[in-house]
């Protein structure tokens, strides 16, 4: 009798091993995403329908969408469903972008949603970045941008008050708080920094993102004549945006 030695049947080729039952509906969706059957934007079958359709349990076609999800290649919105994510637009940081003129370069619908404005007292923090004295008053405004009704921007705004006196005074339901202040504030200086971060529980909840999903914050602050304007924090999630720039340049060496 000839036996096999057992090394030999430690494992099968590669070619000859089934797929995870969770990796055969990943696949399933991205040849539906492929073959242009689930096209941008569109709704991608709910878990009950995949669990229908392959006759698996609802965790595997959770976990085939999570995945998916977690690449960029849908988006879940929490009580809608799954969609067929968009090409991740880009932001630029040359100059201060008009993240509502964005979206509806792509045809999109924005909306921002403002969420607090009030005059407060300076923290440490606030104030070193708008060079005041703690505890001196500054304006502060957190709202929400949406494309299409998904959340792809926190903007956390402070105002130095003496130079921008009439900044509470402003309706931002009907212009956005940058545009608003690049038509009426003049500025010589931009500062523009930007961070991976994870999201906090507040944040996590407005984006409609997972806690262990990363964000870029791009942190931005603006000057007149050597003095501090604006400080803020906008926070997007890594999944649905990217920033970069491509500029012009006269240089004649690379690096």
């Amino acid at each position: 009798m000839n036996v096999r030695d057992p090394a030999q049947r430690k494992t099968a080729p590669a070619a000859q091993m089934p797929l995870a039952l969770y990796q055969q509906v990943k696949d399933h969706v991205l040849r539906k995403i492929g073959d242009g059957s689930l096209a941008a934007g569109a709704r991608v079958p709910s878990e009950q329908e995949l669990v229908n359709e392959f006759g698996v349990a609802r965790m595997t076609v959770n976990r085939a969408l999570r995945e998916l999800a977690e690449q960029g290649v849908i988006v879940r919105v929490a009580g809608v469903g799954s969609f067929v994510a968009e090409e991740k637009p880009q932001s630029t940081l040359l100059r201060i972008a008009n993240i509502g003129e964005e979206i509806t370069q792509r045809g999109h619908d924005h909306r921002f949603e403002l969420l607090d404005m009030r005059r407060e007292s300076a923290s440490p923090e606030v104030a070193a970045a708008l060079d005041l004295a703690v505890g001196a008053s500054v304006f502060h405004l957190h709202g929400v941008h949406f494309e299409n009704e998904l959340p792809v921007q926190i903007e956390d705004r402070y105002v130095n008050p003496r130079l921008v006196p009439d900044f509470m005074d402003q309706d931002f339901s009907a212009v956005q708080p940058s545009v608003y202040l690049v038509r009426n504030v003049q500025y010589d200086q931009i500062e523009h920094v930007v961070d991976a971060i994870l999201p906090t529980a507040e944040q996590a909840r407005l984006l409609q993102m997972a806690l262990d999903q990363p964000c870029l914050m791009l942190t931005r602050r603006t000057w007149l004549r050597g003095v501090p304007i604006t400080w803020v924090h906008c926070v997007h999630p890594g999944m649905r945006y990217r920033l970069g720039s491509r500029f012009r340049t006269d240089s004649v060496h690379g690096g």
